[in-house]
């Protein structure tokens, strides 16, 4: 795996791998990887000849008051994950090197509507950051597919609106969400639960298939968010938002929408949790 931290070196590398024919698919992350980062780009082999990963803990995407300078940075355990799962190159670059001249004074890609709800509403200018830094990448790795997991619903589908608006030359492929075998989806924020929020977290799973049950049962959707909330509160949650939402544009499902998603966002403590979970109706 060839590891390279700056631009120049990057367009380099992969120039050489476009003359000679090769495919390239891109798997962007934070970093702190975990087993779900990992199918990723185990699943990015099927779809080209070369895998790149980026490892970028992106300022622009968080808030003032969230978690930027404690997220986890383990670069070189994430590198020895990479080489085991057969990834080709590794791009991980400095701030400065994705914003030289600063946040403020940097173009921003913004996503109307679809960035607007569900967490775009709890975290006011993060999907304009995620747009930003995503088509960034685009054009600095120019893949003809990039891998992404549903678990981060919202995101994906913010993605999509902007490769498609600014068409953009670029496949998308959203991979079910990982799990561990009580149901929690895979996520780096996993690490900031204490024991006792560990054992009670995977209800927040539980409470998405109760709700998906329920709006198969016919029950209506106001109804279902309700019942939700309050289960999640009863079990310690502190909810942010449970939406049944059409599962393209993420606006409020309504009687006769066939394609549906239920997002979820609740507090575990100070650790925020988010899942969903898709409905297809008959």
């Amino acid at each position: 795996m060839e590891h390279i931290t700056h631009v120049a070196g990057l367009r380099l590398t992969l120039d050489s791998f476009r003359r000679d024919g090769k495919r390239i698919v891109v798997v962007p992350t934070m970093g702190n990887l975990h087993a779900g980062h990992i199918h990723l780009v185990e699943h990015a082999r099927d779809h080209g000849d070369i895998v790149v990963c980026t490892i970028f803990v992106n300022p622009m995407q968080f808030g003032r008051d969230e978690d930027l300078d404690s997220y986890p940075r383990t670069l070189t355990a994430d590198m020895e994950k990479l080489r085991a799962a057969g990834c080709d190159v590794l791009f991980s670059p400095s701030v400065h090197e994705i914003y030289p001249e600063g946040l403020d004074d940097h173009t921003v890609v913004s996503v109307p509507r679809i960035s607007e709800r569900h967490c775009g509403a709890s975290r006011p200018g993060h999907f304009a950051g995620v747009s930003t830094v995503v088509s960034k990448l685009f054009n600095l790795v120019q893949p003809q597919v990039a891998v992404f997991g549903l678990k981060d619903y919202q995101q994906l589908m913010v993605i999509r609106k902007m490769v498609t608006d600014l068409c953009m030359p670029v496949g998308l492929v959203g991979v079910p969400t990982q799990r561990e075998a009580d149901g929690l989806a895979l996520s780096s924020r996993n690490g900031y639960l204490t024991p006792e929020q560990r054992r009670i977290a995977p209800a927040l799973y539980r409470t998405l298939q109760d709700a998906r049950n329920r709006v198969l049962q016919g029950e209506e959707f106001a109804t279902v968010e309700a019942a939700a909330i309050r289960c999640l509160t009863e079990a310690g949650f502190r909810p942010d938002y449970f939406h049944i939402s059409h599962a393209e544009t993420l606006e409020p499902a309504e009687p006769g929408d066939r394609h549906l998603v239920i997002l979820a966002a609740a507090w575990m403590g100070s650790t925020r949790l988010i899942d969903n979970i898709e409905i297809l109706l008959s």
